[in-house]
């Protein structure tokens, strides 16, 4: 078993696994090449060969314990009838939702669509080291909910979200929700050995509605992983004190914490649960000195708790990769 499952499944806390949330990216030059050559991002994610090639090259690079596979949550939305345009100043984008060709898009044709991601998976796995794990991803039900309304720019979060059409919103969670799940079984079936659902945007929802468009849409996706032998890992960032709720409601393997979260606090109010990530990425953009001590500061609070060392949010695009694997050389020399 690698590192990273014996820690997730038997709260093994002999060692830190570790690997970063975007490590496969923008911050690497092999892949500002590669991307030079390609500037179309969504035809990048379903090309499972350079897919594939962008997944591996972290690992050629560092020791990580993981390999996360080059994707994008939004591809569930695409294939789901929904135009995704990537700008890249102002980020992903979803024209106005067609909510007759979203609900009535069928199995076969989503599939067909997301096959290449399918692909990419299976060629990683059988180059991945075996004591690696392979790492895919799931947008949560509320987060892809922001892009395909596009309520970022409507509230250009500075203040919580308000639903207007329930009827619908309950329409389309449910379609999410259902071929998220086909989506989930088929990157297993592929060779995942891992599922991490990102609630990006979590942190814009009222409190009142958190059970409605959080709670019950991660846990629906947990127990599916469960009943299909798949360890999660959520990231419901934003949540700030309610992440404790969450995790006593979804009961995920492991909680990905955001870097607003006291890891003090966190330690003290999540039980044995696995903890993953916390350190803000922007501290990489820093002195040297100041990164490796916030890193240390990680590592002796959950010294005695199973943790994944990780970011509380994804490698920054100005981030030297020399200060990555400083901090992953030093991880691996932890022995407790």
């Amino acid at each position: 078993m690698s590192k990273l499952l014996n820690c997730l499944i038997n709260k093994d806390i002999s060692c830190v696994p570790i690997w970063f949330m975007r490590q496969a990216g923008r911050y690497l030059p092999e892949f500002k090449q590669l991307r030079s050559q390609n500037p179309n991002f969504l035809k990048l994610c379903l090309n499972s060969d350079l897919a594939s090639e962008i997944t591996l090259q972290p690992m050629k690079r560092f020791n990580l314990d993981a390999a996360i596979i080059f994707s994008d949550i939004l591809v569930i939305p695409y294939a789901l009838g929904q135009p995704i345009e990537f700008g890249k100043k102002n980020g992903p984008r979803n024209s106005k939702l067609n909510i007759n060709k979203f609900l009535d898009t069928k199995e076969k044709n989503f599939l067909s669509t997301l096959q290449p991601i399918y692909k990419a998976i299976n060629k990683t796995k059988t180059i991945l080291n075996k004591d690696k794990s392979l790492i895919a991803f799931v947008g949560a039900p509320w987060t892809l909910l922001i892009y395909l309304y596009n309520f970022k720019e409507q509230n250009k979060l500075d203040k919580k979200i308000i639903i207007k059409d329930k009827n619908e919103i309950k329409s389309v969670l449910k379609k999410l929700d259902e071929f998220l799940k086909i989506h989930i079984i088929n990157q297993k079936q592929a060779g995942a050995d891992i599922i991490q659902i990102f609630d990006s945007w979590a942190g814009l929802i009222e409190d009142e509605d958190l059970n409605e468009y959080c709670y019950k849409p991660n846990k629906s996706l947990v127990d599916f992983c469960k009943e299909n032998k798949i360890p999660s890992i959520c990231f419901p960032k934003g949540l700030k004190e309610n992440y404790k709720k969450f995790l006593e409601e979804v009961k995920p393997d492991a909680i990905n914490i955001d870097h607003d979260i006291d890891p003090s606090w966190a330690k003290n109010n999540f039980g044995n649960t696995c903890i993953q990530g916390g350190m803000n990425p922007n501290i990489l953009l820093e002195d040297e000195k100041i990164a490796l001590e916030e890193m240390e500061k990680y590592l002796e609070v959950f010294k005695n708790n199973p943790y994944i060392f990780n970011l509380g949010h994804g490698i920054l695009p100005e981030t030297n990769p020399s200060i990555i694997k400083k901090i992953v050389d030093r991880v691996n020399i932890i022995k407790r």
